[in-house]
């Protein structure tokens, strides 16, 4: 297929190899016909989720009002009912999906549902929790997506090999995706030597935008809005080498297929930035870019494809350099920025939690209300 003039960015970016996934769901994203409308004409072709982006969806809706009075009377508990309301969501999503799973032989069309954050730091909890998600839902389009947290390393091994697909998220660094790689490497080993198919699919989520918005107040001028991107060309050369090693090629000579680089938090941070700053930047075959409505909106409205990514990276190595002459320290602030992203979906969680218990609350009151004035 050749890319024409006439295709919309979008589409463009679909044809030299780039998955593009929504950063979003709700139950109005899917009633209202507008996920379908993406798929269709901006080649939207997966989906991710996490806490924050359920909050906002349960907190911002009464779409949810009446599963939630059914699953209050069915017994469930909080947290269980949470899980209820995504997976049912994640469900319908991923149905819708599973055509392009079937025609890309399983490669794409994924939709990815994250464990509780509140086991970040528990590896064995993890991977428990990640067996029972997988199972429960019973998509074999779904990821379970999991923190690649030093915990959550040993977890993430543990799940592929118990044949758990694994969206591993919350990595900033081309240190911490390189962590991520082996984890998942390690995991089809093991299945390799116990005499398991090693083809377990898994995508490695790097997080861009929250690099620019952490030190656009300590950098000059000239250096605002290019870390992000310089994140994620770096980890591209190290992805691009990664399959080039001998390590992974062995794995593909026995029927194993990769681990894709995926371009996470890819809307902008900084309103006087490019809003497809981070999508024209990072177009790379055989990658992904998870990005929000407005985001896709905008790539298919404006956005410039020019090229794609080299393959050593480009400039980004260049760029670093730059930022440790300004005294930024990579590492330093990856560690920070893993922890804060931890941290940050805790506290998303636990309001998600508290907004589930204000609406049972209030669909409790409303029966009650409803029963004594029938009596």
């Amino acid at each position: 297929m050749r890319c024409i003039t006439t295709m919309l960015p979008t589409q463009k970016l679909n044809c030299i190899g780039q998955s593009l996934w929504l950063d979003d769901i709700t139950r109005d994203l899917l009633d209202s016909g507008t996920l379908a409308r993406y798929i269709a004409e901006l080649s939207v072709t997966g989906l991710t989720s996490n806490p924050t982006i359920f909050d906002h969806a349960i907190t911002h809706s009464t779409s949810y009002d009446a599963e939630i009075e059914r699953l209050i009377g069915a017994g469930l508990t909080c947290e269980n009912l949470c899980f209820a309301l995504a997976t049912h969501d994640l469900s319908r999503a991923a149905e819708m999906l599973r055509p392009i799973h079937e025609r890309t032989a399983t490669v794409d069309g994924w939709v990815s549902l994250e464990v509780s954050p509140l086991l970040a730091r528990d590896a064995e909890g993890t991977v428990a929790s990640a067996k029972k998600l997988h199972s429960a839902v019973s998509k074999p389009n779904l990821f379970i997506k999991i923190p690649g947290t030093r915990e959550g390393l040993p977890a993430i091994e543990q799940a592929i090999f118990a044949g758990v697909p694994v969206n591993i998220t919350l990595l900033f660094s081309p240190d911490q995706y390189a962590a991520a790689a082996d984890a998942y490497m390690n995991g089809l080993e093991r299945r390799i030597e116990a005499g398991k198919s090693p083809d377990v699919r898994s995508v490695a989520s790097l997080f861009i935008s929250r690099w620019d918005r952490a030190v656009s107040d300590v950098v000059p001028a000239s250096l605002r809005n290019c870390l992000g991107l310089a994140v994620g060309k770096v980890a591209y050369r190290n992805y691009r080498d990664q399959l080039d090693s001998n390590r992974w090629q062995r794995l593909a000579n026995l029927g194993a297929r990769a681990q894709r680089l995926l371009f996470a938090s890819t809307g902008i941070k900084d309103p006087d930035a490019p809003d497809t700053l981070y999508v024209d930047g990072l177009a790379a075959p055989n990658t992904v870019n998870t990005m929000p409505q407005a985001t896709l909106r905008a790539e298919a409205d404006h956005g410039k494809v020019s090229g794609v990514l080299p393959r050593d990276g480009g400039d980004g190595a260049i760029i670093f350099d730059e930022f440790a002459k300004a005294g930024i320290s990579i590492s330093g602030l990856a560690a920070k920025l893993q922890n804060d992203g931890v941290e940050t979906f805790v506290q998303s969680w636990r309001d998600l939690l508290r907004a589930i218990t204000a609406k049972s609350a209030k669909v409790r009151g409303q029966s009650d209300h409803t029963a004594k004035g029938n009596k």
